[in-house]
This record gives C-alpha cells, structure tokens and sequence, in this order.
C-alpha cells in the first residue's frame, strides 16, 4: 500500500516546537510520508533563521515559501499571506500531497489551508476549538476549523467546541497539546549544560520573559509591554532577565524595540531572537518564573512546575493551571503578579493539555482516516441533532 502523504506546514519557531516530535513520529511511520513546507519567520535572519535548526535536526524541507517579512503593518503582513497562499499553492501543486497538517492560528497557516481549500486538499488541524479572546488569532483559529477535515484538539472542552461549530463528531479527536511531548522526550539541559548552551551564566535568580503583540489592541500592545516593563524595573532586582523573540504580526517593531531598549539599559539582561526549543524548554524549568503573553506560559510552563505571569487578555478563554497568575496589563498589577509568581511554591506539572504522548495519538488517527473523497464530504451538524 502507497503511504499516505502528510504535508506538515510550520511558519516559526513556536509551531515547530510543538510539531517536533509529530513530524518525527511521522517520519517513522511506514504507512506514511513526512513532506515538510517552511514558511514566515523561518527563513528570515532576523528572526533568527530558524530553517537552519530545521535542517540541523535532520527534517527534509520539500518547499520553502518565503513571505518577505519587512512590513509588520496590517498591509505588510495582508501582503504576507497573499504570499503563503500563492507559495503553499504552488507547493501543494508540486508535491501532491494526501492531507495537509497545520497547527494553531496564524495568519499564513490560515492561507495554507485556504490554500488547500481551492485544491480539494482534506486538511488536519491541532487546537481548534481553544480561544484567545484578545488576539485576531481566535478569528483564524475558528476559521481554521471550519476549513478543516479532522480536528486535533488539545482538550475535552475545545473539542465540544469544534462540535457546536457544525463539525461531525467522527471528525473531532482529543489529542492534547503536542508541544508536551517534549517534555517527556527531549532531554533538557541541567543547569551547568545549559550555561555553556547559552554562553553565559544563569542568574541566582532568572524571570523568562516574552511577549508578543496584542492584535486587537489599538496600538498593538506598545503600551502593554511598557507596562510590562515598568512593573520588570520595579520587580527584578538583580535576577537575570531573558527575553525571547516577538512574533512577526502587526505590531512587532515597536514591542521589540521597546525591549531592545530595555534590555541595553539593564545589566543581567539577555535578549534572544531564538533559544531553540531545548534551550528554551531548559531556561523555562530553571527559571523563578515565565512572564508575558505567550501560549508557552500556559501548555509548557505548568506542565515543568514552574510559575506564569500571563498578561492582558491575550490567552484569555484558555484554561489555566494553578501556577499561572493573571495580571490586568497595567503596571501596578504585573508587578504584583511578578511578586507573587515568585512567593508560590512550584507546582507539580499538573496541566489541562495532556500527557505528553499526543504525537503517537495523533499519528494513530492520521493511519486510521478514511479516503480523501469522504474526507472532503462534510455535513454540517445542526445544533441538537
């Protein structure tokens, strides 16, 4: 029997990292073929190149599809998507492809499945049904859904969801969040190991700080992150501050260079476009406490013990572990979020998001589909049916 061909789509760092181990796994797989097509922040140097971890980790990329990241306004990035549609389609036309996988809420993953849509290619996608009420991400996302032919959610409550938008219940599977499996697979640095990573010491104490922009705010979140920043100048002391890449959306500029900023003025101060997902997942189990706006802070940080600052309400509507502290984006109360974050005892990797064992469920369910043309045939499930 021919294997049925996944073609994986991965735009940046953040999904790559929780594809990893499923791109592995599907690799392995006989009865399926890994194609591999890389997007947006990958293959720009100042993000950090990161199609060059890609290549490292030993991936064969079948089509690279640059998007031209220079323009982090809403024409810029609309000029963007226009171009992970017409690439992707390209790609998809070239590779012939049996399904295409995509992961989250992006807007050039939302292309790439609108993409497939115009080449009658059944789509997969991981985390629909999740909500983050303070980002354009909630729109794509459920957007996603509706363009999908098999869901991968990350927990019961998004896959009831993905249900009530229609989706037929055979088509809906809880998987959780891929992005654990590396917390039970990938061996993560101690700390000796992570130093000589990095190339600098850790600190007595060390906060993991990113944050990215806010797309529904007016302003992009500027005024978020120098609250944010504030309430670090009021909070940190003499800890160790790491701060992590921004997301390439409307926005970016002025976040990172606020950060920037701040960082050259601060000593104890380190700022990354990318750590790598081993390093970042190592500094992330080290550290006194992770600090911003990411989806890392609420699937990966609970899941290592360590305590979140989740600020403003751009994860807003995902569920939340014990150790995670949400913080109104104004600096008073960011501040004493930090503080308390920093007085709580670790936790004890209790998470909503699953095991860690969600590629070999998700791969499983990618062997056990039926054939493309009934993948194709959906029916709309009217409420109460």
């Amino acid at each position: 029997m021919t294997p049925r061909r996944i073609c994986v789509v991965t735009g940046g760092r953040a999904d790559y990292g929780l594809l990893y181990w499923l791109m592995r796994d599907i690799a392995a797989e006989p009865d399926l073929e890994l194609q591999l097509i890389v997007t947006g922040s990958h293959l720009e140097p100042r993000f950090g190149e990161t199609v060059k971890v890609i290549e490292a980790d030993g991936f064969h990329i079948n089509a690279r599809v640059p998007l031209g990241l220079t323009d982090d306004s809403p024409t810029g990035v609309s000029r963007s998507m226009a171009a992970a549609l017409a690439g992707v389609s390209e790609a998809i036309a070239r590779l012939k492809p049996d399904l295409l996988l995509v992961l989250g809420d992006r807007y050039e993953i939302l292309a790439a499945a609108s993409a497939a849509l115009i080449h009658a290619l059944p789509v997969a996608h991981i985390a629909g049904g999740d909500l983050t009420r303070g980002a354009i991400d909630d729109a794509a996302r459920h957007a996603l859904t509706k363009l999908s032919h098999v869901h991968l959610a990350t927990h019961e409550a998004a896959a009831q969801r993905v249900r009530r938008m229609g989706e037929e219940g055979w088509r809906v599977h809880v998987a959780g969040s891929p992005g654990l499996d590396h917390l039970r697979r990938t061996p993560l640095l101690d700390r000796s190991a992570l130093e000589a990573a990095l190339g600098c010491p850790l600190g007595a104490r060390n906060l993991l700080v990113t944050f990215h922009p806010v797309t529904l705010a007016a302003d992009g979140g500027a005024a978020q992150v120098q609250a944010l920043l504030e309430a670090l100048d009021r909070t940190a002391g003499e800890a160790t501050v790491w701060i992590t890449g921004v997301n390439a959306d409307a926005g970016r500029e002025a976040i990172a260079t606020a950060m920037g900023a701040w960082a050259a003025r601060r000593p104890h101060t380190q700022l990354s476009d990318s750590l790598g997902q081993t390093r970042y997942l190592s500094l992330m189990k080290i550290a006194d406490a992770v600090i911003g706006n990411s989806s890392s802070g609420l699937y990966e940080a609970p899941a290592l013990g360590t305590p979140t600052v989740d600020i403003g309400d751009r994860q807003t509507g995902r569920p939340a572990a014990a150790t995670v502290v949400h913080a109104e984006p104004e600096t008073g109360a960011i501040a004493d979020a930090i503080r308390k974050a920093l007085a709580m005892p670790r936790g004890d990797g209790d998470t909503p998001y699953g095991d860690g064992r969600s590629a070999g469920r998700i791969v499983e369910i990618l062997k056990g589909l039926p054939d493309r043309q009934t993948l194709l045939a959906k029916q709309f499930v009217e409420a109460g049916a």
